[in-house]
């Protein structure tokens, strides 16, 4: 992790602002270094970590691309933390029972693979959630090359009663944890 700044977004471009980002990621190395067992900080939060976006800030692609290696890096702990806890079968299971929850709901038919916002309302986008999702289904039913990076990439547009943001967060962020954890430490 390292105490390096990140580029500066210019012109009207706004970024990540700086003092944010610069305390969390503080937190995350001192966490990290911790090398206890104790839960200050998970791969999960490291996904979840938002930002303001301010002018002059922190360029998102770097600072993203940071988180996402810090989450790799959370999450190889944790896996090793769980396989010492439950054993390399009760960790295979459990990972292989979430996959199956995971690819149970976005196997099912296009346009009603999650629920929908509202009437009234805005939602990502129907038909570019669900092209994600069948590529999702490829990686795993088929073994089709996805990265954990391509999931946390997904953006998606909105639309009045498209899918319920929530949902499909939730599911996406399940899906990287699975990748996580089948994922042979380096």
């Amino acid at each position: 992790m390292s105490s390096t700044p990140f580029p500066r977004a210019t012109g009207r471009t706004k970024g990540y602002e700086q003092r944010s980002v610069d305390s969390f990621l503080a937190h995350a190395r001192s966490a990290f270094e911790r090398r206890d067992d104790a839960v200050a900080l998970t791969a999960d939060d490291i996904r979840q970590a938002a930002f303001p976006l301010v002018k002059n800030g922190y360029e998102i692609a770097p600072v993203d691309a940071a988180l996402g290696r810090i989450e790799d890096a959370f999450a190889a702990r944790e896996r090793d933390a769980r396989i010492r806890a439950v054993g390399v079968d009760g960790w295979v299971e459990q990972a292989r029972t979430t996959a199956q929850i995971v690819l149970e709901r976005i196997s099912r038919p296009r346009g009603h693979r999650f629920r929908r916002a509202g009437v009234l309302r805005y939602g990502y986008r129907i038909d570019e959630v669900d092209l994600v999702t069948d590529k999702l289904v490829g990686y795993f039913e088929h073994g089709d090359r996805v990265t954990p990076e391509q999931v946390r990439a997904a953006a998606f547009r909105m639309q009045r009663n498209g899918y319920a943001e929530e949902q499909v967060d939730a599911v996406l962020d399940a899906v990287v944890e699975v990748m996580l954890a089948v994922t042979p430490t380096r």
